[in-house]
């Protein structure tokens, strides 16, 4: 991929990224099937030191009880260092905290990621001025686009 293109793609990407953050949820569309995106970010969650502390499939789920779901399914994940600081700012946060990433197929099977904007949850808390905000934004939205990344 030349430079010129990657550029674009990065600027796409942000565009993408920003878009539903005024909601408190960043969704970007995956390229992967719903299992694979998960499975990337799962990976890429636990390369970059963080904790997995659960992942549930909301369709395995539906099917217990006779019901039919499109893939849908949730990462818990985090790390001690990136939610104290933010819940020393506004303890309040811990609801919010671990973080948490669903990926579902849409009615027309395109695969969708999203995500708690951070900068949304420290909104919520009346934390956004806390130091540790940015950081925690730009890592999960780095976490989402290395994880839709072809």
């Amino acid at each position: 991929m030349n430079l010129t293109r990657l550029i674009a793609s990065g600027v796409l990407l942000t565009a993408a990224l920003t878009a539903h953050a005024a909601d408190g949820l960043v969704t970007v569309r995956s390229p992967h099937g719903a299992k694979a995106t998960m499975d990337k970010l799962e990976a890429l969650v636990k390369q970059r030191g963080m904790n997995v502390f659960a992942r549930i499939d909301h369709a395995a789920g539906a099917r217990k009880i006779g019901k039919s779901l499109r893939p849908t399914e949730l990462l818990v994940f985090g790390n001690p260092q990136g939610g104290t600081p933010l819940m020393e700012c506004a303890q309040s946060a811990g609801i919010d905290l671990p973080l948490k990433a669903l990926v579902w197929e849409d009615a027309s099977g395109q695969v969708w990621l999203g995500s708690n904007d951070p900068a949304w949850i420290a909104a919520r808390h009346a934390a956004a001025s806390c130091p540790v905000v940015e950081k925690l934004d730009t890592a999960v939205k780095d976490l989402l686009a290395a994880t839709v990344a072809p």
